[in-house]
Order: structure tokens, then sequence, then C-alpha cells
């Protein structure tokens, strides 16, 4: 039995060498990834030189790069950001229910690939922000009732000509018009281009209009909804915003809020987004993806 104690610990000890070297030798490799909403690291593993059979170095090389990677795993959630003031690490820290979540997430990280890398071993690993045993099922509470959507500001006319959302219309090829007040309707989602402003992804962000008031956010929208799909969708350029559909509505974003993760519209582009939303639900739905 001493002996079987010994050898495991010889074991451990190898491995938390093998981690140790590979993270000297090789920078942390990880990514938060907002166009597919995962977390995705890279663990590195090495085999000992003592190693006896090279079958038994490559397990014990690979045993190194997924221990690696869940370590890896741990700091990127961590630092994921759950609104404009919260990080995944200070809802952990304030919450021992939250802190024992975000542990099961990271320990279900899923391995997506691996390969041996020269004399080393790479395992790629992810964990979803969003659906089945993500980030944002352990982070997340349940609102205590959904908050209905405000209605626009009276005082302010609401934008009478708006850009549809295909590729062509988004460059002026085309607009379409409708009379103050009422919706046109058949919009699928709502794209906010914030290009240029250098908008800082989060998991719960909120949109507000020029006079600060917010527009849509957590409180508005299904929790279920939030939890499997997240409130909004970053992306580069229109091809990559899908999620708002073949006829997205697109408003440009005069500037951002709350450490640069909150679009703000104009009153007027906040109104006619009320108005369509009314008419065709695509917030309820979030259907919305911010462009970067």
């Amino acid at each position: 039995m001493r002996s079987v104690s010994r050898m495991m610990a010889t074991v451990v000890a190898v491995l938390s060498i093998m981690v140790c070297s590979m993270a000297s030798a090789l920078a942390a490799t990880s990514t938060i990834d907002w166009n597919d909403s995962v977390v995705r690291v890279a663990g590195y593993g090495v085999a000992p030189a003592n190693a006896r059979t090279p079958s038994l170095a490559r397990l014990m090389a690979r045993r190194a790069a997924i221990a690696d990677g869940y370590r890896q795993m741990a700091e990127a959630v961590a630092g994921v950001s759950v609104d404009a003031d919260t990080t995944v690490e200070m809802a952990a820290v304030s919450n021992d229910v939250v802190r024992t979540h975000v542990s099961a997430v990271v320990n279900g990280a899923r391995i997506v690939s691996e390969r041996v890398v020269g004399d080393s071993y790479e395992v790629i690993m992810e964990v979803p922000m969003f659906g089945v045993r993500s980030i944002a099922g352990a982070v997340m509470g349940r609102p205590d009732r959904i908050e209905a959507f405000p209605s626009p500001v009276t005082s302010v006319a609401p934008s009478p000509v708006l850009t549809t959302g295909s590729a062509e219309s988004a460059k002026g090829s085309s607009a379409a018009s409708a009379p103050s007040g009422r919706a046109i309707g058949g919009f699928t989602g709502l794209i906010v281009d914030c290009r240029g402003l250098d908008i800082k992804p989060v998991m719960s962000p909120a949109i507000y209009n020029d006079n600060g008031q917010p527009i849509y956010g957590y409180k508005n929208l299904d929790y279920d909804k939030v939890v499997e799909n997240g409130m909004a969708g970053y992306a580069k350029d229109m091809d990559q915003a899908r999620r708002a559909g073949s006829n997205p509505l697109v408003v440009r974003a005069v500037s951002l809020m709350k450490h640069n993760s909150c679009p703000v519209l104009s009153t007027a582009d906040a109104n006619r987004v009320l108005i369509e939303n009314g008419a065709s639900h695509f917030l309820d739905k979030t259907n919305v993806v911010f462009l970067r």
C-alpha cells in the first residue's frame, strides 16, 4: 500500500512539474470569443524525460495538458464581464452558490481538439457563455418579475426615415419611412452600429437613449431565454449579424455608457426601436446584434 501511495504522489508531483514547465515555456493561450459566445483555452503538457515508454510519455503529457487547460479556464472564466460593473470572479466571491456553479462550469469544460506539438501535447478546451451548463446559468440570477419595455418619449418624434438591414441598404442605397408614431413593421431584429466607439462586450448589456433612460435590459426579458441565447450578439460586420434575421432595423449608437459596455441611441432612434418592437417583438426575442 505504501508503495502505491508513493507512486501516486510521484505521479502528481511529475504532473505539477510538467504543467509549470510548460507555463514558463509557452505563453498562456485563452480567448473570450464573443462572436461564438465561448471561452476557449489551450492547455499544454510535456512528458518527463524518464518516461518508461512512448505511450506512457504521451499519456502523462496529455494529463498535464488537461490540468493546464483547467487552470487556464478558471482564470479566463473569472475575467468574463457579466455586466458593466461585475466580472464572474466578483460574482463568485460575493456568493457561495455562484462560486459552486462557476466551479462546476469550469470542471465541465469540453475538449474540442487535441494533438501532439513537437515534444509537447496540446488540448483546446471550451466553455459556453450561454445555454446548457453555461457561464450565464451560473452567474445570472432570475429576476423577481419581467419589467415592461418603456414607452417612447412623447416629447421627441421617432426617427421618420430608417435604413433597413440588408448589406446594400446599410450603405444607404434604400430606406423605409413611416408616419411619426407609427410602425413600419416586419423587422426581424435590431443591429446597433457601434463601430469606432470601442464597445466592451459584456454578458448583460443594456441600450439607453441619450436622456440616460434604458430602453432594453436584462429585466425586460425572459430569464430562460437570456440564459439560452444571451441578450445580444457581437459581430464585426453586417454579414456576421445573422442573429438579427433577414430584415433587421439598423441604428447608429451616438455614444457608450457604463464603462463603454452599453450603446446610447438618439432619443428619436430609441423611440423608433420601441415602436417597431411593439409591432414585431424582436427585442423580446433577443434578436439584437452590436457591431464593433
